[in-house]
């Protein structure tokens, strides 16, 4: 739950940040909510879903060699770092070859991950990270280390909260890799270019919490994976 503010972190602890904190200090019975709502809905997704992530399981094992799982670590709430559970997608190696952030024609990505991603599969594993409170159904998408180092001070408010497996920013970034397909140097433009305007509605969304704008976003997510676009 939301911390005190002299509780926070002290990177936290910035004029750019109490807004947002002060905000949020107000809407702590739609925190409860949504912490109630997320520990619910993932452990009766976890029931439903057991026998199709075993399936998926099987299949990335006949696919290529590697684990089933891709682990790499990310950020989230306060800046704490924890393993995301996610289907691998990628070559095994994947991490050595190559950026933090996936392009479109990315050589990487395995035949079954390319359909996994496509339909955002991938990422039914992270019903384990909710359950751990890791992250919640909708909220800013847990980024790499080496990403949130570079975070402007604005940007650590979206730490205040536990990361997203969705939220409106990956609605309207749906399709960020074939974005960074042309660029030179994948990482620059991802840190100057895409991630700026992701936070933008990261940002606006904390402005705007409520519970119930969050379930919309779920349903808007479900919409855009089946291919709806979103201005």
């Amino acid at each position: 739950m939301l911390r005190q503010w002299e509780d926070l972190p002290e990177f936290m602890k910035t004029p750019e940040v109490r807004p947002y904190w002060e905000i949020l200090n107000r809407e702590r019975g739609q925190l409860v909510l949504k912490r109630a709502f997320d520990l619910l809905v993932s452990i009766i997704m976890l029931i439903i879903l057991a026998v199709p992530m075993f399936v998926i399981s099987i299949w990335i094992k006949l696919d290529s060699r590697g684990p089933v799982l891709y682990r790499q670590e990310r950020v989230t709430t306060y800046g704490k770092h924890f393993r995301i559970h996610k289907f691998r997608t990628m070559v095994s190696n994947a991490d050595q070859i190559g950026t933090a952030v996936t392009v479109g024609n990315d050589s990487r990505i395995t035949k079954v991950g390319a359909k996994l991603r496509r339909l955002r599969l991938d990422e039914l594993p992270q019903v384990f990270d909710v359950i751990r409170g890791d992250m919640s159904f909708v909220g800013t998408r847990p980024e790499a280390v080496k990403y949130v180092e570079k975070y402007k001070p604005e940007f650590n408010a979206t730490l205040l909260m536990a990361a997203g497996i969705t939220s409106e920013a990956s609605i309207r970034y749906k399709d960020e890799d074939k974005l960074l397909n042309a660029a030179d140097d994948v990482d620059r433009v991802y840190i100057e270019e895409v991630l700026p305007e992701k936070m933008k509605w990261n940002l606006e969304s904390i402005r705007r919490c409520g519970f119930l704008r969050e379930v919309l976003t779920m349903f808007r997510t479900v919409f855009a994976v089946m291919g709806k676009d979103y201005e």
